[in-house]
């Protein structure tokens, strides 16, 4: 069963089959060939949905930039998860790992110096 797997190219996946004894004994290669090919007809209809890692970043704006910062987010697909207005605007929000850098160079540059990076646990 676990080779199904491995062939599938599936990590963090776990497989377990149920057999009901009706009175028929398979021997150890036929149990082993029903088992595998159970995880083989699951596989086959299974949806796979890749697990793409995610980068969570914060940054504090003046108010007039909040506008541009929350369009930028929504053109990169990023998930706004948190905002503070305080003296300044603080956003935190999630989008996958390999657009981070770029659409923090974006930001920092329509930023014109006034977008402060924040580490994750100065969010207020």
């Amino acid at each position: 069963m676990l080779e199904v797997l491995r062939h599938q190219d599936l990590q963090g996946v776990m497989a377990s089959v149920v057999r009901y004894f009706g009175g028929v004994k398979l021997g150890a290669g036929s149990l082993v060939r029903a088992y595998t090919d159970a995880v083989a007809q699951a596989l086959l209809t299974a949806e796979k949905i890749p697990l793409i890692k995610q980068a969570q970043l914060a940054c504090s704006v003046p108010y007039a930039l909040e506008g541009l910062v929350r369009r930028e987010l929504e053109l990169a697909q990023a998930q706004l998860l948190e905002v503070a207005h305080g003296s300044v605007v603080t956003l935190r929000f999630a989008l996958p790992a390999t657009q981070a850098a770029a659409l923090m160079a974006r930001l920092s540059e329509s930023g014109r110096g006034q977008l402060v990076w924040l580490d994750g646990d100065t969010f207020d």
